[in-house]
């Protein structure tokens, strides 16, 4: 997702390695990316570390709860916090609206897929 969106990536201030991630073992985790999001109409800035996986999401962690004082309510899954005297409530999206996300990836992969198929066998 970095790269697909160009995004400049910092080094990272503390190295560390990742194991479990994936089959090939641990990853070094030496990169970091500043990314800006919205969601609804809050917008936001959180510093991620980058490592190279199958996925499209923002995981906003602890640092971001933390920094931000967000209370989570584990029984309906929403966060909530205060931000300009205003509080922003960000709640789990709707099954259905996961599969139309799912449904979105798959059909962009397959199109990417196709594209890559097309170009090599015109050249």
């Amino acid at each position: 997702m970095v790269k697909k969106l160009g995004l400049p990536m910092l080094k990272h201030s503390r190295l560390y390695k990742l194991q479990w991630l994936n089959d090939s073992g641990e990853i070094r985790v030496n990169k970091q990316v500043l990314v800006a999001f919205r969601i609804g109409k809050y917008e936001d800035e959180v510093l991620c570390d980058v490592v190279p996986m199958q996925a499209g999401h923002l995981l906003l962690w602890r640092p971001w709860q933390f920094d931000r004082h967000v209370k989570h309510d584990g029984f309906t899954n929403k966060y909530s916090f205060v931000l300009n005297q205003r509080t922003i409530t960000l709640v789990p999206l709707t099954p259905q609206q996961v599969y139309e996300d799912q449904v979105r990836l798959q059909k962009e992969s397959d199109q990417k897929k196709d594209s890559e198929q097309k170009k090599k066998s015109e050249n």
